[in-house]
């Protein structure tokens, strides 16, 4: 026997430490090269790591919500030398009677082959959490995926066929007790970390304007009753992105990364566009790049596709990371204001807030448009409060005046 020291790796985006989010082994187990083993935290998502030898769990570097160095050791295993693996090899196996030879046979082509270790779940970090805050045991739960992993879906449906009350230690823990004490880890830790980052170092100037997007919304309809029933549907966000992406070229102070190591403020001519999207997780927010070169339809396809991938744990890093200014939107939760913090590093945030029917004065006359409005936040550093409202205000006009958008 001999040990396997495996050291945290690389895992990019010039880390040089990362949270324990989750292990999915513990001391004295068995696995197998390629078994996942545990996932780390970076600023961005979580990344599941996977066994590089096959053998025994001997030490695990830390507990959940620990932080590791990158080359630090994460965990050792006991693995077999290869001479030893030899001599087991070329030990002949007991002599077996020919039923005993045939049901062996059977045996080693059944599914249970393809299954996990017996006490092992193979599932992702976020579906471990979400078990955890309804109180599943994920031993109960039947998985679906490859080698039996649990997937999303598989616990939804376990939830719906027993809603009863959580199972385990969680339920005897609110039965004992009205106070339910949450360790803050993984990707909350991170949002709050970023969150308190943001609000101490940003001179945060917030700007509201109502916006008549009564237009804007006889359009969207019109353009989705053209839809065939099994085609998605367009939102507003598609809109207001496309938008915007035609107004930040003349505002470019907005468009902008600050680097405050460095003290360089960068602009940029694309737009890649950050999409904050709630998820079981948490705040994340996923990026379109180059959202200024889209159409409506690719620009509505990319917002849906990497916001669903985040919300389903499958973004990959590079989607989660790079954006240049940021939308953030409630939907018909959206109220009326509200005063969005800023992603860092960038210099700007979108907030949209609720459309509703309002009565509003025209030439006179009190008539019923359909009225949003729109709170953003921008970095009182490099933003001054002129500009902002100007930029805005671009932005008003391309939403009251939609044919606007797709002038060039």
């Amino acid at each position: 026997m001999s040990e396997y020291v495996f050291n945290l790796p690389d895992l990019g985006e010039g880390l040089v430490e990362a949270e324990i989010a989750e292990w999915m082994v513990k001391v004295g187990d068995q696995v197998k090269e390629e078994d996942p083993i545990g996932a780390m935290l970076t600023d961005k998502a979580a990344v599941e790591l996977s066994a590089p030898v096959s053998g025994r769990v001997v030490s695990l570097a830390g507990d959940v919500g620990d932080t590791i160095a990158v080359g630090s050791p994460m965990i050792v295993f006991e693995t077999v030398d290869e001479q030893q693996a030899d001599n087991e090899e070329v030990a002949a196996p007991p002599v077996l009677g020919e039923s005993a030879t045939l049901a062996n046979a059977a045996n080693d082509v059944t599914p249970e082959a393809a299954k996990p270790p017996s006490g092992k779940v193979l599932t992702s970090p976020s579906v471990r959490r979400l078990a955890r805050e309804t109180g599943i045991d994920l031993t109960r739960v039947a998985g679906s995926g490859p080698r039996g992993r649990i997937l999303r879906s598989d616990l939804t449906a376990h939830l719906s066929r027993d809603p009863a009350a959580p199972e385990g230690p969680q339920a005897e823990h609110e039965a004992a007790s009205d106070i339910t004490e949450i360790k803050v880890i993984g990707l909350r830790r991170k949002i709050a970390e970023r969150m308190s980052q943001a609000n101490r170092e940003i001179p945060h100037f917030a700007y509201v304007e109502e916006v008549d997007i009564t237009a804007l919304e006889s359009l969207r309809q019109h353009l989705n009753s053209k839809k065939a029933a099994t085609e998605d549907k367009l939102t507003l966000l598609p809109f207001i992105g496309l938008a915007l992406t035609r107004v930040l070229p003349h505002f470019p102070q907005c468009n902008a990364l600050y680097d405050s190591e460095r003290n360089i403020l960068s602009q940029h001519r694309p737009v890649h566009l950050g999409i904050a999207t709630q998820t079981p997780d948490g705040l994340k927010v996923p990026v379109v790049r180059n959202s200024e070169a889209r159409s409506l339809e690719d620009l509505a396809g990319e917002i849906r596709r990497v916001s669903i991938a985040a919300r389903e744990n499958t973004a990959k890093r590079e989607e989660l990371m790079g954006s240049t200014i940021t939308i953030t939107s409630l939907g018909k939760y959206g109220g009326i204001a509200s005063t969005p913090v800023i992603n860092l590093p960038e210099v700007a945030i979108i907030g949209v807030n609720n459309a509703v029917q309002r009565p509003v004065v025209i030439d006179g006359q009190v008539v019923v448009r359909r009225m949003m409005n729109l709170s953003s936040s921008f970095d009182h550093r490099f933003v001054d409060g002129y500009d902002a409202a100007m930029m805005i205000q671009a932005l008003k006009e391309k939403l009251e005046q939609p044919a606007t958008i797709f002038i060039t």
